[in-house]
């Protein structure tokens, strides 16, 4: 078998040498292929002479399909690119521990170069082929091989081949068996080949005319019948008009680096550029750099008082605070606890915890002239009637009120309002629930 190899090698050198004319066109093939592990295993068990003699039958063989391309290299050399596909119970070697127990899809791509001892030109020629593929069966299991074989051609005209393929597949990788196929195909070329070009030749041409001088009126070197600007002197490029200027901005095409949007000299015929993007010019924007508005000179909205809310979102501009409160402050911030300003039952009176959230509160509003104004909110459980109620919590925040103008508090940073029972916090059928919901809440604006 060894020496059958090194002949073939042989051969493909001397064929490499021949001349590169009549190359194969780029062709698409395909053929039917039966693909025998049941030979080469018993060549490796015994002896090529012995395998000879037992040879596998077709019928023992797998059958499959391939797809191949052809594309000449040289006259004599052509590269084939194959796709094949079968379903095989695949006989992995033993020492791979990989046993499979039925038919799976065998997929096989491969790369190779044939050497033809004679050109397409001819009826028949014998080549023998060389190259390296890749395996996959199942999906799970990857494997690459070499390939040595042989095969014969058969020029059936106008670029299409009758192909008898040989190939043995030699594992280089654990994962692939040794096994060898036998195929028989056509092959045709993707697209037609081009007629050649047949050469007319130009008739002489006529004597040439009686030379007359024509007028050129304004100087330009241009003559009158040939010059579209003919008052005008130009240039011959423009058929003798001067330069365009096509975006009428008074610089001329060949100086203008925006012909066709009117701009100014100072940006070589473009208009004044917008760097950002933000639709005002980089003359006119306060922020070249960074997108604005033009009620803003270019700039973004501003953010007086740096709380990541802008000015025109935020409800306390000047006075920081977070985006959850519309940029005003939360008094939480500040220590101070809502939730205790509790107050007995129907009453107004406050508790004692009350008293000293509400004097934390003073305090806090003493120190910080920065919150201008505090909506001191009143609500009341459901107990009782509803307009009652809403009387009830008018009467806690008119109390609220009055006892933080008491402790200094001006008036006009205060404001009140009552939503009696409208508003529960709680649920008002458990004592907790109602307790919770006899409340005030403060908000901060400006």
């Amino acid at each position: 078998m060894k020496k059958i190899y090194l002949v073939s090698f042989a051969m493909m050198l001397a064929i490499a040498s021949f001349s590169q004319d009549d190359k194969k066109a780029p062709s698409l093939g395909i053929s039917f292929n039966m693909k025998d592990f049941t030979t080469p295993a018993l060549i490796k068990a015994t002896s090529f002479s012995n395998a000879t003699k037992n040879w596998t039958a077709f019928s023992k063989m797998t059958p499959g399909l391939t797809v191949q391309y052809f594309q000449g290299l040289t006259s004599h050399i052509d590269f084939m690119g194959g796709l094949h596909g079968c379903f095989v119970d695949y006989p992995f070697e033993a020492n791979t521990g990989t046993i499979q127990g039925q038919d799976k899809f065998l997929l096989e791509l491969d790369a190779n170069v044939n050497f033809k001892l004679l050109t397409d030109k001819h009826f028949f020629s014998p080549y023998i082929t060389t190259g390296l593929g890749s395996s996959m069966y199942t999906g799970s299991y990857f494997g690459a091989y070499y390939i040595l074989g042989a095969g014969f051609q058969f020029n059936l005209g106008s670029g299409t081949f009758l192909n008898l393929q040989y190939a043995h597949n030699i594992g280089v990788t654990d994962l692939v068996t040794d096994n060898m196929n036998y195929r028989v195909g056509f092959a045709s070329p993707l697209k037609d080949k081009a007629e050649p070009k047949v050469a007319v030749v130009p008739p002489p041409p006529p004597p040439p005319a009686p030379v007359v001088e024509e007028k050129d009126t304004d100087k330009d070197g241009i003559v009158d019948s040939k010059d579209k600007c003919p008052t005008v002197a130009g240039l011959a490029k423009y058929n003798g008009c001067p330069i365009p200027d096509t975006d009428k901005d008074g610089i001329n095409d060949e100086e203008d680096k925006c012909p066709t949007i009117a701009g100014t000299a100072k940006y070589k015929g473009c208009p004044i550029p917008d760097g950002d993007n933000d639709g005002v010019n980089d003359e006119e924007d306060k922020c070249p750099t960074v997108a604005g508005l033009a009620r803003y000179k270019g700039c973004p909205i501003p953010d007086t008082d740096n709380d990541g809310v802008n000015d025109e979102e935020d409800k306390c501009p000047t006075t920081p605070g977070p985006k959850s409160n519309n940029g005003c402050p939360e008094l939480k911030q500040y220590n101070f606890e809502a939730k205790a300003i509790q107050f007995a039952p129907g009453s107004s009176d406050f508790t004692k915890s009350a008293t000293a959230e509400l004097n934390k509160l003073a305090s806090i509003l003493a120190d910080h002239k920065e919150i201008k104004k505090v909506s001191i909110e009143g609500h009341t459980d459901n107990t009782g009637k509803a307009d009652k109620n809403l009387a009830l919590s008018q009467k806690r925040v008119d109390a609220v009120k009055a006892y933080l103008v008491k402790k200094g508090v001006d008036a006009s940073r205060l404001t009140v309002q009552a939503y009696g029972d409208t508003k529960p916090a709680a649920d008002n059928a458990t004592p907790a629930g109602r307790a919770e919901n006899r409340r005030v809440e403060f908000k901060v604006g400006e």
